[in-house]
């Protein structure tokens, strides 16, 4: 199977301690995907490569705008500072994706760079592409929403 790989860079205004942190739990990632509806079964665990966390999440699909399928995929996530978050995904219909998030200090915040490779069989690879595309796209201005440091108040 061919491998489809996305990148992304983007900054937002919060250490990388602090992005860490928020990476780091598969909570945060309600609503940093839109297609994300659920997280469950969250097992932290440790192999022989160091600490790790086990999970389901749970992508909503519409289609139509009426047919609706729910996509429970498994989810490793291995957050190892400093500032590094790798997790493999697992989908249904032979989907793969392997996500690298690395965080660098920028001044007072983070630059972050993620970079997805994605393997799926010809049918399904240019539609899990693209919503894996349109994924981290989201991902970016969400983070960088969550992450805004509040600016002065307007109110007198």
């Amino acid at each position: 199977m061919t491998a489809v790989r996305l990148a992304h860079s983007w900054r937002v205004d919060a250490a990388p301690e602090t992005v860490f942190a928020h990476l780091s739990d598969p909570y945060s990632y309600l609503g940093l995907s839109p297609l994300l509806v659920e997280v469950r079964d969250v097992r932290p665990g440790a192999d022989e490569q160091g600490p790790l966390t086990d999970y389901v999440a749970v992508e909503r699909f519409r289609f139509l705008g009426v047919l609706r399928w729910d996509n429970p995929i498994r989810v490793r996530m291995r957050a190892t500072a400093p500032g590094l978050v790798r997790q493999s995904v697992v989908s249904p219909g032979g989907v793969r994706l392997e996500s690298t998030v690395r965080l660098t200090p920028d001044g007072e915040g983070t630059l972050v760079d993620e970079e997805i490779e994605l393997t799926a069989a010809a049918p399904l690879r240019r539609f899990a592409a693209g919503q894996a595309r349109s994924v981290q796209l989201h991902r970016a201005g969400e983070l960088t929403r969550r992450m805004a440091r509040p600016g002065p108040s307007l109110a007198a």
